[in-house]
């Protein structure tokens, strides 16, 4: 997995942007260049250090792991690239943003009312991480959106790190504090992986990786040698 500030090259991104748009149906006369610009320089926006385009990549490559499993897989596609369009660390509107970002690109682009509707529902499903028994396209999404949890240490510590810098702005104890909080609310899930492969292959390692997390921020501080 590829975490931290992304390539310049978004060849491939573009490639696939077309092929995907192209599989949901929008309209052949519409030019599907226009929006992946605009999609891929919010994703490279600067505040950004975990929710780039390399995690854009990433998610997609999962997602195409994953596609069997999935009702619609463009329709999970094109929420993978609305699904953090709009990322601000200090707001909690972003997946909302987001959706109602996709709900005004998709038409334009041609593509029919059911599927802008799954699209949108799917972004917005990302607040939780929660679909219901059944939804299996949301169950794509989520899985392929939680895989980093399941990386290298290595790779994980960088995820973490990442995440920690797009909040440069919160003083380290309030972060530890809000951090070791969602930590403790993911293991504490029965399941943080609903499809089948991601069962089998991610969730063990990625609740060893978020335990280690949490024993790191909670562990008590080292006591600092007396000057005295």
């Amino acid at each position: 997995m590829d975490i931290g500030i992304p390539s310049t090259d978004t060849t491939d991104l573009r490639a696939r942007w077309r092929a995907t748009v192209t599989e949901a149906g929008a309209a052949a006369d519409r030019d599907p260049a226009p929006y992946a610009d605009r999609l891929l320089t919010a994703w490279a926006e600067p505040q950004r250090r975990y929710h780039t385009t390399a995690h854009l990549a990433d998610v997609l490559a999962r997602i195409d792991v994953l596609a069997p499993y999935a009702a619609d897989p463009a329709a999970v596609r094109l929420a993978a690239w609305f699904h953090d369009a709009v990322y601000r660390p200090d707001r909690s509107e972003n997946e909302e943003r987001s959706a109602a970002l996709a709900e005004r690109a998709l038409p334009e682009l041609g593509i029919d009312a059911a599927r802008t509707a799954e699209v949108a529902r799917l972004v917005r499903l990302t607040v939780t991480h929660d679909p219901a028994p059944g939804d299996t396209d949301g169950e794509v999404l989520c899985d392929a959106d939680l895989a980093v949890l399941a990386g290298t240490p290595q790779e994980y510590a960088a995820y973490a790190a990442a995440v920690r810098a797009e909040y440069g702005f919160v003083p380290d104890e309030a972060f530890r504090d809000g951090r070791a909080a969602v930590l403790r609310q993911l293991l504490d899930l029965p399941r943080l992986f609903r499809t089948p492969h991601g069962t089998a292959h991610w969730e063990a390692p990625a609740r060893a990786n978020l335990a280690a997390e949490l024993a790191a921020l909670t562990a008590a501080p080292t006591a600092q040698p007396s000057r005295e």
